[in-house]
């Protein structure tokens, strides 16, 4: 009888624990400013998805209308899928030849863009930084620049299969050729507008010309370097597929024609969607890198 009396007397004589009012308060505003950052964060994908999911479906739709029609060349967009639900789920089969899927297609289109490119990349930034350094370079060699530039990619295929007998080494020359030069254009642009104040003090610290070009040149033309590596990887993935329809082999540009002579549209329409992708991305790619090297200073 008398045991819960006494544990009451003992709850009774602990002392009450009371919570600061300023940890009250600071756990709701703690939880609204996170609900409040989440709720910015949503609103900024949507804005930014919304426009072109919704431009997206409107023109699926008015594609599918208008190619639903009695008459219509192009296949819908329903037609498409059906057409290419094997391509778009298996892109890694190998039945061997030039039976494979897309994946292999894009991959071989890839590497050869790849070793191309970086040809042009050495290449162009090299020239591009004596051009724009040198008065008697620049001369000399931008009237044979700017002739050549011209010149459109697929003019200089006949020539390379003359000179190298083989497609690879004649498709890698033709997207070194068709890259380099809005690289040497940038370059050379980027080294003249390099501020005297720069090249004042790096006479004070008597830099040598290694030093001067890898703290001062490349610092300050980077964000015109980007551009022109951006302008010239857009211009290496247009130049390989068209080369591609015409050199053979394994690639996305002779997917695409050998899908043309089978009179295969939906697969060339597939094909596009993904030769687009991947230029797209590639291009996200070289602004990333660009972001990075010139602390956001060159264009987007």
């Amino acid at each position: 009888m008398n045991m819960p009396l006494k544990s009451a007397q003992v709850t009774a004589a602990r002392p009450a624990v009371s919570t600061p009012k300023s940890v009250v308060l600071a756990l709701p505003a703690k939880r609204m400013a996170a609900d409040n950052r989440l709720l910015s964060a949503a609103s900024t994908l949507f804005a930014r998805l919304a426009p072109p999911l919704i431009v997206t479906g409107l023109l699926l739709i008015m594609w599918e209308v208008l190619c639903s029609r009695a008459g219509s060349t192009l296949p819908p967009p329903s037609r498409v899928y059906q057409d290419t639900k094997e391509l778009i789920f298996d892109p890694f089969f190998d039945r061997g030849g030039i039976d494979k899927g897309l994946f292999w297609h894009l991959s071989a289109s890839l590497q050869r863009v790849a070793l191309g490119y970086a040809l042009a990349v050495a290449a162009g930034v090299a020239l591009g930084t004596l051009v724009g350094q040198s008065t008697w370079a620049m001369r000399g060699l931008d009237p044979i620049f700017q002739v050549l530039r011209t010149v459109p990619p697929l003019a200089w295929l006949p020539l390379s299969l003359a000179a190298f007998r083989q497609g690879q080494p004649a498709a890698i020359f033709v997207i070194f050729i068709t890259a380099i030069w809005p690289i040497i254009i940038n370059t050379a642009v980027g080294i003249r507008n390099i501020p005297q104040d720069y090249r004042n003090v790096a006479a004070v610290l008597r830099l040598n010309p290694f030093e001067f070009f890898l703290k001062i040149m490349v610092p300050s033309a980077a964000p015109y370097i980007f551009t022109g590596l951006r302008i010239g990887i857009g211009l290496s993935w247009l130049a390989i597929v068209a080369a591609e329809m015409l050199i053979g082999g394994v690639g996305i540009g002779f997917f695409v024609w050998d899908a043309w002579n089978s009179s295969r549209i939906s697969e060339i329409i597939l094909a596009l969607i993904y030769v687009g992708l991947v230029g797209f991305v590639l291009d996200r790619i070289v602004a990333a890198m660009a972001t990075i090297v010139t602390r956001g200073t060159a264009a987007n």
